[in-house]
């Protein structure tokens, strides 16, 4: 008995991980991670399937200027993938018109699609090329470096 209630309260709880739910953008952290009023409490969202260029990397400005400029202050819709290793809800992020954040910030080359986290994620990889082509966003630059790899080297430019 004590195991079924086990059981049937965890399942409540990852089911209800996994509903959307909608709040007002408080605050941008950088291009790929913003917090959301959620329960009268901002919740730090990580975009799932994405990696946006470090603060301190070239175009890490620009990649929060655009997320900002999309999400800061305005309602969205957070579809919740998961939870990572530090605490943030992973998710997708709708705007009210249904634009996808994560997806456009990769359409207009501000971010790469971060295959260690979403390799099957083909709508990012196709998004990702097409910038790549017409050499948007940090794809002016033709030898960008991903912020894994910079991470990696120590944050040197």
């Amino acid at each position: 008995m004590r195991h079924a209630t086990f059981l049937a309260l965890f399942v409540l709880v990852s089911v209800s991980e996994a509903f959307p739910f909608s709040g007002q953008v408080v605050g941008v952290l950088d291009g790929d991670t913003i917090e959301v009023l959620h329960n009268r409490k901002a919740e730090r969202i990580r975009l799932q399937g994405i990696d946006c260029p470090e603060k301190g990397q070239a175009f890490g400005k620009i990649a929060k200027w655009a997320t900002s400029a999309m999400v800061f202050g305005r309602t969205v819709t957070i579809q919740t993938h998961d939870t990572d290793r530090y605490k943030r809800t992973v998710a997708d992020v709708l705007l009210a018109d249904g634009t996808n954040v994560n997806h456009k910030l990769v359409k207009d080359g501000w971010c790469w699609w971060y295959q260690k986290h979403a390799s099957d994620d083909t709508v990012l990889e196709a998004l990702e090329e097409e910038a790549r082509m017409s050499k948007r966003g940090l794809w002016v630059d033709p030898k960008p470096v991903p912020p894994w790899q910079w991470r990696k080297r120590g944050r040197t430019p």
